[in-house]
């Protein structure tokens, strides 16, 4: 009886850390995976072109964003046929995905370009129909020294 007992506990607890590991997974900062309207159309958007991306041998369909100072610039929508995305490693492809620019630029984060600034991606894994959102927060530091001379 008590090795019965301490197997459902021992499941109890096994269901609670994955779904607090799954949920630190999910977390990305105050966003939550909420998503505005205008995100959900945008996102609706950018999946429903993912046929037409995969019959012209697109893979990747990505956009990069930069700014600092309280002014930011998002760059032109670009498609790749590469295994991977990394910004600037890889020539992009000559198709248009100019359709898809404005459904980007709404799930660019905002206020990525206020303060020290911040840059990013959002990419388009156009064989998984997956859409991630990476930011990068530039800040300064420094470190103080006393010392009795």
């Amino acid at each position: 009886m008590v090795q019965l007992k301490n197997n459902k506990c021992f499941a109890i607890l096994t269901k609670i850390r994955l779904a607090e590991e799954e949920a630190m997974e999910n977390d990305a900062g105050d966003k939550k995976n909420v998503l505005s309207a205008q995100e959900e159309i945008a996102k609706a958007a950018i999946l429903a072109a993912c046929d037409k991306l995969a019959k012209a041998g697109v893979t990747f369909v990505a956009v990069h964003f930069d700014g600092c100072g309280d002014d930011g610039a998002t760059e032109e929508v670009k498609c790749f046929d590469s295994d991977y995305y990394e910004y600037a490693e890889r020539e992009p492809l000559a198709y248009d995905a100019s359709h898809l620019q404005e459904h980007f630029e709404a799930l660019v984060p905002f206020g990525y370009e206020n303060d020290c600034g911040g840059f990013g991606d959002v990419v388009l894994d156009v064989t998984s129909r997956k859409l991630s959102v990476e930011r990068n927060d530039r800040f300064e530091d420094y470190t103080t020294t006393t010392y009795v001379v």
